[in-house]
């Protein structure tokens, strides 16, 4: 484990878990990448006067015509949005959107940021109770308006740019490419965490904007949980320290990535992210970051070799941009392939390869069952949701395993028996399927080996 300090923000720390032994012919090298940020921001935020890195947030909040049935959901996101707005720190920059069939600047205005200070809150959320639902549902128009706005000239090229976007249903008033479109423009010019609201939005589409702009997605059924969850989101945006932190990896001639795959917090492809720095090396993006750790499963396919032959399979680097065309090295781990004789060393699964490997099953497995379950097919979601059911007890996923349950009847955690609900909450499928990709952080290693030993 190597580390490169930064003169300033938050220190990072990789550490690699590996299947570094193969028997002879062996291929294929499987990783864990632990990297941990700390001595910047805390996961829990600042107060509001509490000085920190350039920011700049863009609340985009559902205002169509739907947010008025039942009018408790208009009047939780004004409350929300005001909540997250007292929640900024002074000095970032901030606006807030009206997103219907189109999207519209409630405050500052006129293509602006607003500088958050004690003022401008109070301005701020004096507009906010204006807002009024009516119209139809264009999320991309929102994005859009949210990534001009973000990447402005008066946002500097190292601020932390974060969006959060809240929505009640579904995405009619464009098409699924002209979503998709946007969430291609503004991936990697600002993070997103977004959020359902009630049980009629579709959730493939606000996990899909999460994704693509490497936030966080959720459900609040609820309106009246609206405020608590916004001001969380907001107070985690506000602990971010440093933005657009790439995962490096260089592999020498022979060697190929097969795939790149965040597993904790949560489960998060990387592997078609990838964009190439030079012949033997491309970079995964991670976002941005604060006091906080992440699990990434890298998998390394090698030149068969030998017994007794050794080399270096990867190597694991964090590396911001400076702005002036170089990169600036964060930490860098290493990951290696030995070919051995020895049947325990190269048949062994190093614990960290198997949780995760078992943990981006659970969240596949959860999908797969959920889908089968509205197409009719009530064997083959059984089967999956039941499978589901087995490694969240295995691995010891308590909040997946008590949401499984709100969806099937177990019988056997232990052997994955499970009987389909006959009536199940709209909210609670959705919960479930919103969530699958939540993971459980390994133990660690010395509980790991003490429990081998």
């Amino acid at each position: 484990m190597a580390n490169f300090a930064k003169p300033k923000g938050p220190r990072f720390d990789v550490e690699v878990y590996s299947n570094e032994y193969l028997p002879e012919g062996g291929r294929e090298v499987n990783a864990i990448v632990t990297v941990t940020s700390t001595g910047g921001g805390t996961t829990g935020g600042r107060t509001a006067s509490a000085a920190g890195p350039d920011a700049a947030v863009a609340i985009m909040v559902d205002c169509s015509g739907s947010m008025d049935y039942p009018p408790t959901k208009m009047r939780g996101a004004r409350e929300a949005t005001a909540a997250a707005i007292d929640a900024l720190r002074d000095g970032v920059r901030f606006s807030v959107i009206a997103g219907t069939h189109v999207a519209k600047e409630v405050y500052p205005g006129y293509g602006r940021l607003a500088v958050a200070d004690a003022g401008t809150r109070e301005d701020a959320k004096q507009v906010l109770r204006r807002l009024s639902a009516g119209g139809g549902t264009a999320i991309g128009s929102w994005l859009r308006l949210a990534d001009r706005l973000l990447n402005s000239d008066e946002v500097p090229d190292t601020a932390v740019r974060h969006g959060i976007l809240l929505t009640d249903g579904r995405n009619e008033h464009e098409s699924p490419e002209d979503l998709q479109a946007a969430l291609d423009s503004c991936a990697g010019r600002f993070t997103c965490d977004a959020r359902g609201v009630g049980t009629d939005w579709e959730v493939k589409e606000v996990t899909g904007i999460a994704s693509a702009l490497l936030g966080s997605a959720d459900i609040v059924a609820d309106p009246a949980g609206l405020t608590a969850d916004f001001t969380h989101m907001m107070e985690t945006a506000m602990g971010k320290e440093i933005a657009d932190v790439a995962l490096r990896l260089w592999t020498p001639m022979g060697a190929e990535i097969r795939y790149v795959k965040q597993v904790a917090p949560t489960v998060e492809d990387l592997t078609d992210r990838r964009t190439p720095v030079g012949p033997r090396a491309g970079d995964y993006p991670t976002g941005s970051w604060g006091d906080e750790s992440r699990d990434y499963h890298v998998c390394v396919e090698v030149p068969a070799a030998g017994i007794g032959h050794e080399m270096l399979a990867a190597r694991v680097s964090l590396v911001i941009d400076r702005g002036d065309g170089e990169t600036q090295n964060l930490s860098q781990g290493l990951v290696r392939a030995v070919w051995t004789d020895d049947m325990a060393a190269s048949t062994a699964i190093n614990p960290q390869v198997a949780h995760y490997t078992g943990q981006a099953e659970l969240a596949q497995v959860i999908q797969q069952g959920l889908d089968a379950r509205k197409s009719g097919d009530m064997d083959g979601a059984t089967a999956k949701l039941g499978r589901a059911v087995q490694l969240a007890a295995g691995s010891g996923n308590a909040d997946t395993a008590r949401l499984l349950a709100k969806v099937v009847d177990v019988v056997d955690a232990a052997t994955g028996t499970v009987r389909l609900k006959a009536k199940v909450e709209d909210a609670d499928e959705m919960t479930l399927e919103t969530r699958s990709t939540k993971t459980v952080r390994v133990k660690n290693v010395q509980d790991v080996q003490h429990t081998e030993q």
